[in-house]
């Protein structure tokens, strides 16, 4: 059921992932009226970076991941920022009929997918979701920035020439973050139903310390494909003579939102 993403992966995430800025939840409730009525399911919630944040201007979120260590890491979040109103199932895209039938028809605000829909098979998905929703509520199809070795800075050039160097292979997009995959996820919703569909752009700037930047790398491995040790320490310490010396490690990301409302009148079920 689980798509690798636990044991130290999940430490990794839920220590080293950078969250999304306010300005992306400000948008999303603006797009689709959140109120503190509305629950918002999370589908593929990691650790909550998307759920606990929204839970502050909803009534309720449901976040739903296949690793139990995920929604362990989601859980304690949740609890440290005094969102009591999330719920963590575990599951998957493949349970959301049964998790459908059990919501009832209209009864979402908005279903938010991250980096996690390309583990999903969203032809099938995005149609699913619709009966769920509210009128005036939508899918919010969040891709995080470009992965740390694609960014248009010194020290991103050097860690992808180290990363090249080590394994081989110059390493390439994550899954889900590249303007083909949000294109092509735009025109699914659209044939699945779905109005507006459109795209949003908020930007992230950061300072990261040389922890984070390596803690980031490692984050982005499964629990079968992270290096163990000693390999691991030795890329760690090829990072740290890799980057640029006296140099800040500035991140300025944009994080882009593909957006989909459902209809003022759902299709009838073919």
């Amino acid at each position: 059921m689980g798509t690798g993403f636990s044991g130290e992966v999940a430490e990794y995430y839920a220590k080293y992932r950078r969250g999304y800025p306010s300005e992306l939840f400000d948008a999303l409730q603006a797009e689709f009226a959140w109120t503190k009525e509305d629950a918002v399911l999370d589908l593929g919630c990691g650790t909550g970076q998307l759920a606990v944040p929204t839970a502050a201007r909803v009534r309720a979120v449901v976040g739903i991941d296949p690793e139990p260590d995920m929604l362990r890491f989601a859980g304690e979040a949740a609890a440290r920022a005094g969102a009591g109103n999330t719920v963590w199932v575990l599951g998957s895209d493949a349970d959301v009929p049964e998790i459908g039938a059990q919501i009832g028809a209209g009864a979402l605000a908005s279903v938010l997918v991250g980096q996690a829909l390309h583990w999903m098979q969203h032809e099938l998905l995005f149609p699913r979701l619709l009966p769920l929703l509210r009128p005036g509520g939508g899918v919010a199809v969040v891709a995080d920035s470009s992965p740390l070795w694609l960014q248009n800075s010194d020290w991103s050039n050097a860690l992808r020439d180290c990363l090249e160097a080590h394994f081989g292979t110059r390493p390439g997009p994550i899954g889900g973050s590249s303007p083909q995959d949000r294109s092509r996820y735009a025109r699914a919703l659209a044939a699945a139903g779905y109005v507006d569909v459109h795209e949003i752009t908020v930007r992230r700037t950061d300072e990261l310390t040389v922890d984070q930047l390596i803690g980031g790398v490692f984050s982005t491995f499964s629990a079968q494909s992270l290096p163990p040790e000693p390999e691991r320490g030795e890329l760690a310490q090829r990072i740290r003579w890799s980057l640029p010396s006296g140099k800040p490690l500035i991140e300025d990301a944009e994080i882009t939102a593909v957006l989909a409302h459902a209809p003022a009148v759902l299709p009838h079920p073919r």
